[in-house]
C-alpha cells in the first residue's frame, strides 16, 4: 500500500522504496499505468474544454441511446451500467467526450469509458488523466531504477485496467497500445468480447525483463489488476457514492483518505 499519487509525486522513489527489501531475482512487478501517469502530470481539466457538435452528439445521443439501449444490452452490460448510460451526465460527459476526441480519436471516443486510456475514476473534481505515450519506455526506466538501488534484475509490467478479451489465442482489445500480440481493435474489440464472452483480463501494456507467452502476460497482469483493487471506486459513480457527494465534488482530501495499492509484486511459488 503507497499514499495517494498526486501530480509530481516521485513514483520511481516510491516503487524502488516499496520493493527494495523484499524484491526476489524472479520477481516481476506490477505497476498501474494510470498511476504513474497521475504522478507524471498527464492530467487534464474537463472544466475548461469548450465542447463541439460532435462531442455534444457522442454524449447525448450516442452514449445515451446508442449505448444505453443498443449496443449495452449487446454487449451484455449489467442494469447497474445501463442505468448509468442512459443518464449520461450532460455537460461533464460533453466535455468529456471533447476530450477524447482530442486526445484519443473518433473511432477511441465511441467506447462508453476510458476511451484511448483517458480515465476519470479515482480523480478529484473534474480531472482526467491521459495515456503514457511511451509506456515500454517507463517500464525500462522503472526497472533501471530497482537495478540502480537495489542491484538486482526484477521484471516490471505496467498494466490497464482496460480489457483484453481472450479466445482460441486470439486477444483483443480496445487499447492502441497494448503489448505485442495484442490486437487493438478498439469499439469491435468491446462488442465482439463481450457479446460472445470472451475471457476478460486486464491488458498489459509494457513488460521488461523475463520472457513469458503471451497468456502468461495475461494471467499476471490480471492477478496484479485484482490485488491493486479499485481504490476509490471503479467508476466515478462509485467513487462519489462512497463519499456521498457529486460525481465532480472528490476531493484530493477524500482520495488520500483511501487506501491504494499501484504498486504489486507477483512471485511464483514452487
Amino acid at each position: 500500500m503507497t499514499r495517494y499519487w498526486k501530480p509530481g509525486t516521485d513514483f520511481l522513489r516510491v516503487i524502488v522504496d516499496s520493493v527494495a527489501d523484499s524484491c526476489e531475482a524472479d520477481d516481476i512487478i506490477a505497476v498501474s499505468e494510470k498511476a504513474i501517469a497521475v504522478a507524471m502530470g498527464l492530467v487534464v481539466d474537463e472544466s475548461q474544454v469548450r465542447p463541439g457538435l460532435l462531442a455534444k452528439f457522442l454524449a447525448r445521443i450516442w452514449m445515451r441511446l446508442v449505448w444505453g439501449y443498443i449496443l449495452g444490452p449487446i454487449c451484455h452490460l449489467n442494469a447497474k451500467t445501463l442505468w448509468r448510460l442512459r443518464r449520461y451526465p450532460i455537460p461533464e460527459g460533453e466535455a468529456h467526450k471533447e476530450v477524447a476526441l482530442k486526445h484519443a480519436g473518433f473511432a477511441q471516443a465511441l467506447l462508453h469509458y476510458s476511451e484511448g486510456g483517458i480515465d476519470v475514476t479515482n480523480l478529484p473534481y473534474t480531472l482526467a488523466s491521459l495515456p503514457l505515450s511511451n509506456p515500454m519506455g517507463v517500464a525500462e526506466e522503472v526497472s533501471a531504477a530497482i537495478r540502480a538501488n537495489c542491484g538486482k534484475e526484477i521484471s516490471v509490467m505496467l498494466i490497464d485496467t482496460d480489457k483484453t478479451y481472450s479466445r482460441h489465442g486470439i486477444h483483443l482489445t480496445c487499447r492502441p497500445d497494448a503489448l505485442r500480440g495484442i490486437r487493438p481493435l478498439g469499439l469491435l474489440a468491446v462488442i465482439l468480447g463481450r457479446m460472445l464472452r470472451w475471457k476478460a483480463r486486464a491488458t498489459p501494456l509494457a513488460m521488461r525483463g523475463r520472457q513469458l507467452s503471451l497468456d502468461e502476460t495475461l494471467e499476471i497482469a490480471n492477478l496484479a489488476d485484482r490485488a491493486m483493487g479499485h481504490g476509490a471506486g471503479g467508476t466515478v459513480w462509485d467513487m462519489a457514492r462512497r463519499f456521498r457527494v457529486g460525481i465532480t465534488e472528490v476531493t484530493w482530501e477524500m482520495l488520500d483518505r483511501i487506501p491504494h495499492y499501484p504498486i504489486v509484486r507477483v512471485r511464483k511459488i514452487d
